[in-house]
């Protein structure tokens, strides 16, 4: 168990990173908390996939470096994808979280809604 355990201690980090992520979405009713809660959610799912991607004594599918197993670049070309639509998702949802705060004067999800409710 313990062998297993130390080498793949990377599911173990994305096991902690996607729980982290999502502690901090749910139990947070401030929106930059919950936008940082994404991010790391976000960070999880992309060791995941990595992680998965990764074979051990593998060469990259390059003409002439090798001929052995070769690692599939498909995984990290797609996480290079979402590293970007993540950073670009972010800044859309921190400038939403500014133009809320300019109209609302809170950042509080609670807060936003009562003032919702009463208007």
């Amino acid at each position: 168990m313990i062998d297993l355990l130390s080498t793949h201690y990377n599911y173990l980090v994305f096991v902690a990173l996607v729980g982290i992520g999502l502690y901090a979405v749910t139990a947070s009713s401030n929106l930059v908390k919950k936008v940082i809660g994404l991010n790391v959610f976000q960070v999880g799912i992309f060791l995941f996939f990595v992680t998965s991607g990764y074979v051990d004594g593998a060469a990259p599918p390059l003409v002439g470096h090798g001929s052995g197993p070769y690692a599939s670049p498909l995984p990290h070309v797609l996480i290079l994808t979402a590293i970007v639509v993540g950073v670009s998702l972010t800044a859309v949802a921190l400038a939403l979280i500014v133009r809320i705060y300019d109209a609302y004067g809170t950042l509080d999800e609670e807060a936003i809604r009562e003032v919702q409710l009463n208007d």
